[in-house]
């Protein structure tokens, strides 16, 4: 008998955390395009194809898949109410065996920010990460600029560890980043080993 695994799902008070659907399609592709001059600056260069459907079916197959293998839980921001798409975050790089971590990338649309809706998303990921999942860390990288995202690592519970130099390309240039982890409370400096 074949059983299905159940996908993932993160509530919190007025969001639902969940993989991608293909009928999210309309939502994702409104949101970022009216949002392009707010995250250009902080994200990848956009390909001419990102907003197309056939790039947003590889995200939701990807999504799927990388969750399915452990490697990733790549989660869209539902607002509760309208069922709309505000953003995305994802645990991604997901590492067991004696790392037990992950790495945190997000992103929340230009009509959606500074509503604390990514503060409440990345409080609910790190619960998850640390409860169900088992990991022991949680990693998140920022340009140094982004007074905005350190801001909610910080009061999320994470805290600076440096600098990574040409850590990813932004917007077309290798560029700086600033390390942030989160690190679960009862794991720090302890071990079953030795």
């Amino acid at each position: 008998m074949f059983l299905r695994r159940r996908k993932p799902q993160v509530e919190t008070e007025r969001l639902t955390l969940r993989l991608p659907l293909h009928s999210d399609y309309r939502d994702w592709a409104t949101l970022r395009a009216e949002s392009r001059d707010f995250l250009t600056p902080w994200e990848p260069s956009w390909s001419p194809e990102h907003l197309g459907r056939k790039a947003f079916a590889n995200r939701v197959y990807w999504a799927a898949r990388a969750e399915a293998a452990g490697t990733a839980l790549p989660f869209f921001l539902i607002e509760r109410m309208s069922g709309r798409v505000l953003g995305a975050i994802t645990l991604d790089n997901i590492r067991r065996g004696p790392a037990q971590a992950g790495t945190l990338g997000y992103w929340v649309g230009a009509r959606h920010a500074r509503e604390g809706f990514m503060r409440e998303a990345i409080a609910a990921v790190v619960d998850h990460a640390f409860g169900p999942m088992d990991l022991s860390r949680i990693e998140a990288a920022c340009l140094p600029e982004n007074a905005a995202s350190r801001g909610v690592l910080e009061k999320s519970g994470f805290k600076y560890e440096g600098v990574a130099q040409a850590y990813l390309q932004i917007n077309g240039r290798w560029r700086n980043h600033v390390l942030y982890a989160n690190l679960r409370p009862d794991r720090r400096g302890r071990t079953d080993i030795g």
